[in-house]
């Protein structure tokens, strides 16, 4: 029975704009020491399933993340970092091509797609994450909602507040059968793909099952300066 590839794939072209005015992307802002985008790779490259980890950064920070790999993960030739895209789905879609080019890409190939801003993922996820993917074609690491969601279509007026037992609020990774997701992106309009905002999407509005994979509430997304404060935070306290 032939191996199945899998392969990690850390989304990080965001700008970070929610993180005020800050001179490079959040995912170079230091934590404990070191860029968090550094902390994300570091759980992915000892990982002994995948045989490539994919970094996808913006064109002008790829030689900036490249040296930062060289300085804090020498000596590790699974991983490559290479363009993202303008988009989210665009981004996983250069990684997808990526693979196809260089490794072939066939029905069972997985790919666990996580933010570069989610240091604190544990092998435990990135686990289940690719266990739900070669079960189910694809998967997503979720918490359940401790808040109540309030829904409101004109952005002034409840219109509606779900039950919340029904809710969760999504995290990565986010994990597919690679050639699946490629092929069902592909055949959206541009119109369906306007209203993506993440790869999941693709799948619900196709059809297609998702399954969930228990994340955890420290598996924060460094999205605002108080998220720095708390990872330090952390950091520190798991030392």
């Amino acid at each position: 029975m032939e191996k199945t590839n899998i392969f990690g794939v850390i989304l990080a072209g965001g700008k970070g704009t929610r993180m005020g005015n800050v001179e490079r992307p959040k995912q170079f802002l230091e934590v404990g020491g070191k860029p968090i985008i550094v902390h994300t790779i570091e759980k992915f490259a000892i990982h002994e399933a995948f045989d490539k980890v994919i970094i996808l950064s913006p064109k002008p920070w790829i030689a900036h993340t490249q040296d930062l790999i060289r300085k804090y993960i020498p000596m590790n030739d699974k991983l490559v970092v290479i363009e993202g895209g303008a988009v989210r789905n665009e981004t996983i879609m250069n990684a997808i091509r990526y693979i196809e080019e260089n490794f072939g890409l066939d029905d069972e190939t997985i790919i666990v797609t996580h933010d570069s801003v989610r240091p604190f993922v544990s092998h435990r996820m990135i686990d289940e994450n690719i266990r739900y993917a070669a079960e189910f074609g694809a998967c997503d690491t979720v918490i359940p909602a401790t808040d109540t969601i309030v829904e409101s279509t004109d952005h002034q007026v409840i219109s509606n507040i779900p039950d919340r037992a029904v809710m969760y609020q999504g995290q990565t990774p986010q994990s597919f059968k690679a050639k699946k997701l490629r092929d069902i992106y592909l055949s959206m309009t541009p119109q369906e793909k306007e209203i993506l905002t993440d790869a999941c999407k693709i799948m619900v509005m196709k059809g297609e099952k998702v399954h969930l994979v228990e994340g955890d509430v420290s598996n924060m997304k460094i999205t605002y300066p108080a998220d720095l404060r708390m990872a330090e935070a952390m950091i520190g306290g798991s030392r």
